[in-house]
């Protein structure tokens, strides 16, 4: 891909969020990634809009809008849109390269769906850690009586983390042939 179409990972990653219990990209956000005018992205979609059913992209509501603006500070103060953005699903995002043809958004693309495939791949990874710590999550919701225990769970969990992420520390033998002053 050339450098004039390259776009930070991390910069996609930045853009992905949870919305409805999905991986979403927005439509603004998507636009300036293909350097198109989210209102011409926009009509695209309307024009082949049988490509694009409600598990592929839906438009937010006003409160989704309004949380998620709070949560990543997109517009400055006072600012405002007079339309909702709508959300694109990995499958959405997949279609958007079909409908709209550049070499832009085919190579975002591309980068993007290597990015859900990554964080698909790790979710995969350390799908027993998630899933104890949505357990506690919910515990956390439910029972905020029994704090103490959590907090001790919680703290187990991050010790758990921490010795995934830490190198090992036990010695390893050298694989190979040594010399004899080598030797142990």
């Amino acid at each position: 891909m050339s450098k004039s179409l390259e776009i930070s990972s991390k910069r996609i990653v930045d853009k992905i969020y949870m919305v409805r219990g999905h991986k979403i990209m927005l439509d603004t956000d998507l636009a300036q990634m293909y350097n198109v005018e989210t209102k011409q992205l926009k009509r695209q979609v309307k024009r082949n809009i049988d490509r694009f059913p409600e598990d592929f992209m839906f438009e937010l509501t006003n409160e989704e809008y309004q949380v998620l603006r709070s949560q990543i500070g997109t517009l400055k103060r006072g600012g405002h849109t007079k339309y909702l953005p709508y959300a694109f699903t990995e499958q959405g995002v997949a279609m958007l390269s079909s409908v709209l043809g550049s070499k832009q958004a085919i190579a975002v693309n591309i980068q993007i769906m290597r990015i859900f495939t990554q964080m698909r791949e790790m979710l995969s990874t350390h799908k027993d850690i998630l899933l104890k710590l949505e357990t506690i999550e919910k515990k956390l919701l439910h029972n905020d009586h029994h704090l103490k225990k959590h907090e001790e769970e919680i703290q187990m969990i991050f010790e758990a983390l921490k010795q995934l992420l830490e190198p090992s520390q036990e010695s390893r033998k050298k694989l190979g042939y040594r010399r004899k002053d080598e030797q142990e």
